[in-house]
């Protein structure tokens, strides 16, 4: 039965990972023996789920924040900065910083 096989292996792959993070903390190993004697390995299962599903979407928001801070911040600013030195009689050292946070503020405005 291969559904029986990958939940085996899942567990033991979960297993090593809160072994792993048990020794850094002992959290983790008293909360697992919680969730085994409340809900039993079931529950355990769907903990790891839960776990797994929290770590992906923390994830993918610091991956969005990321890709428009790249976007909205720091391309427009070092291209607002350069056009400053073109433009205006400043150095790009000076133009940068105020240009960087124009294009925050208009991040921050934006939502």
């Amino acid at each position: 039965m291969p559904s029986s096989r990958l939940l085996n292996q899942i567990n033991e792959v979960a297993d090593q990972a809160a072994a792993r993070a048990d020794e850094y903390t002992g959290v983790f190993g008293s909360v697992k023996g919680a969730i085994i004697e409340a809900f039993g390995p079931n529950g355990l299962i769907a903990a790891y789920v839960l776990l797994t599903v929290l770590i992906l979407l923390i994830a993918t928001k610091v991956a969005k924040i990321t890709f428009s801070t790249l976007k909205f911040v720091v391309i427009p600013a070092v291209a607002l900065a350069f056009l400053a030195t073109l433009f205006i009689d400043v150095t790009f050292i000076v133009a940068l910083p105020v240009s960087a946070t124009i294009c925050s503020l208009v991040l921050l405005f934006k939502g």
